[in-house]
């Protein structure tokens, strides 16, 4: 609880920018889309039985696409950021809201109805006067719902770049720190009792018929939570956390996939920029992955990232390592089929190779004398695997190595990185493919296997750059070129090392090896 109030306080101008980001464009702007597309459709449809049937369809089945998918779905046609995510709840929020306004307005009382129609009431009269003030407070409870799914759905989008509460929950996950996990959960869980507190009042309040004594009190409560509620919203600009005090600034966004490595590199890169220039740079961090960093920078959403030159090869080009290939072959290829294809600058590689190695515990590996990928092949059918969703799917992942190994396993499970060191050194699973330069690798006694026929490419890493950037901003071609060979595999393993394991910040992280190598000014 010590280490939850600690992370709180030491990340309260975060918060702040954090929650204005679920509150307004994550939940409010999506349910108040669905009210001005639902209310409308749903007071038409309640005469038309045929659209009716089609509406309730169509938005039924929206609530049943799994909102990853949801959004990967819309990446392609709305990019990176915001937007997609809001379009996604918007369809999200829908169906709560349509069901309930149409159901509301199905139920109404009919001799109330015949009565104002006796008494001479228009359409639009006794619309607004008879029917949707009876309906009120069951379209007010398919907005509670709207809502409270908005919170909680809301809390993905952290992997298109879309920002909200849920940024604090992947990067939690990726670093192995519970604080800041519970500190994105618990806060999204406040958020959702508040709002829903608040709607459920003004449910009470537009209730046809007396009301009741204790509503008072919580009309007052309500009130003082839309007060703290807009306080987050306005005061956050206005105190200089990041937003307000640097949009006069020159800017540049680096983007990352969603793993510690990937963390660091964005923050080495970023803090040499910003102490060496005048720039400002606004991190992206915490994408999905591949595909997704690369439609970033083709999009113009993001201006670099790094990226490896054995994922170039394969995923980005869809091209096979050809016999007798050096690194240096690769980088020349993938370099100039970026320069092609996308009009990207590839700088030489930071120094260090992270390849896929397949792992297991130091333990089985003594016991049964795995020491080659060829070993663990002979018995692989009865054993359970975790691989990362990418590594599953990837020609140059477990597809290729099947086929180049003979290799079937007897089961293989989906696993995020920061999961699959702690399972397979507790026994859950037998093997895993993990990354050459994770710390994690010697800190829970894992074995890497080697290679014996060398399936795997190199994975240098390497800054994958638009040049739109350098020829607005030349400075940073100088920044980068200072990186180049910069980092061993054992030094990137070391920082990998302090952040899974001894738990310091990757900005921190990077501060102190750039300081060390006197790239820093005081």
């Amino acid at each position: 609880m010590q280490n939850v109030l600690i992370e709180f306080s030491g990340r309260l101008p975060d918060l702040q920018l954090k929650l204005f980001d679920h509150l307004l464009y994550l939940t409010a702007i999506p349910v108040v889309s669905a009210v001005c597309i639902a209310l409308p459709l749903a007071i038409w449809a309640r005469n038309h039985h045929v659209f009716q049937a089609f509406a309730l369809g169509t938005t039924g089945i929206m609530q049943t696409i799994p909102s990853l998918a949801m959004l990967a779905f819309l990446l392609p046609f709305l990019g990176i950021g915001k937007l997609p995510a809001i379009v996604a709840l918007t369809l999200y929020a829908l169906l709560p809201i349509f069901q309930n306004t149409l159901t509301a307005l199905r139920e109404l009382p009919s001799d109330v109805l015949e009565a104002a129609d006796g008494i001479g009431f228009s359409k639009h009269q006794r619309l607004w006067m008879i029917d949707l003030p009876l309906a009120a407070p069951v379209i007010m409870s398919g907005i509670r719902t709207a809502t409270t799914i908005c919170v909680g759905i809301a809390t993905l989008s952290t992997f298109i770049g879309a920002g909200g509460l849920g940024d604090f929950i992947n990067r939690g996950l990726a670093l192995d720190q519970m604080p800041l996990v519970l500190l994105g959960a618990g806060t999204a869980a406040v958020l959702a009792l508040f709002l829903d507190f608040v709607m459920e009042t003004v449910g009470l309040f537009i209730r046809p018929g007396r009301k009741k004594r204790n509503l008072r009190w919580r009309a007052i409560g309500s009130i003082v939570v839309v007060i703290v509620l807009f306080g987050v919203l306005v005061f956050p600009l206005k105190l200089g956390s990041g937003v307000a005090d640097n949009q006069d600034k020159k800017v540049i966004r680096i983007g990352s996939k969603n793993f510690t490595e990937q963390f660091i590199l964005g923050e080495i890169m970023a803090q040499i920029i910003e102490n060496h220039t005048d720039l400002y740079v606004e991190r992206i961090f915490n994408l999905g992955g591949t595909v997704i960093c690369q439609k970033a920078l083709e999009n113009g959403e993001i201006d670099l990232y790094p990226e490896y030159s054995g994922t170039s090869l394969s995923v980005v080009f869809k091209s096979e390592l050809q016999p007798g290939w050096t690194n240096k072959d690769i980088f020349k290829y993938v370099k100039a089929l970026y320069e092609k294809n996308y009009g990207f600058t590839v700088f030489r590689p930071f120094g260090f190779n992270n390849t896929y190695r397949l792992t297991v515990s130091g333990e089985k590996a003594d016991k049964h004398g795995w020491r080659t990928v060829s070993d663990l092949a002979q018995v692989a059918s009865s054993l359970e695997a975790g691989f990362t969703s990418e590594f599953i799917e990837r020609e140059d992942g477990l597809k290729g190595l099947a086929a180049a190994y003979n290799l079937h396993f007897r089961q293989v499970r989906d696993m995020s990185p920061e999961l699959m060191y702690k399972a397979v050194a507790n026994g859950e699973i037998d093997v895993i493919c993990a990354f050459s330069t994770d710390g994690r690798i010697a800190a829970y006694d894992l074995r890497t296997l080697d290679d014996d026929l060398q399936f795997f490419p190199p994975y240098e890493a390497m800054p994958v750059v638009r040049k739109e950037l350098l020829r607005k901003f030349p400075e940073v071609e100088d920044m980068l070129k200072k990186l180049t060979g910069l980092i061993s595999d054992n030094a990137m393993r070391e920082l990998n090392y302090k952040v899974d394991v001894e738990k310091v910040s990757p900005e921190k992280v990077a501060e102190i090896f750039l300081k060390e190598r006197n790239l820093l000014m005081k």
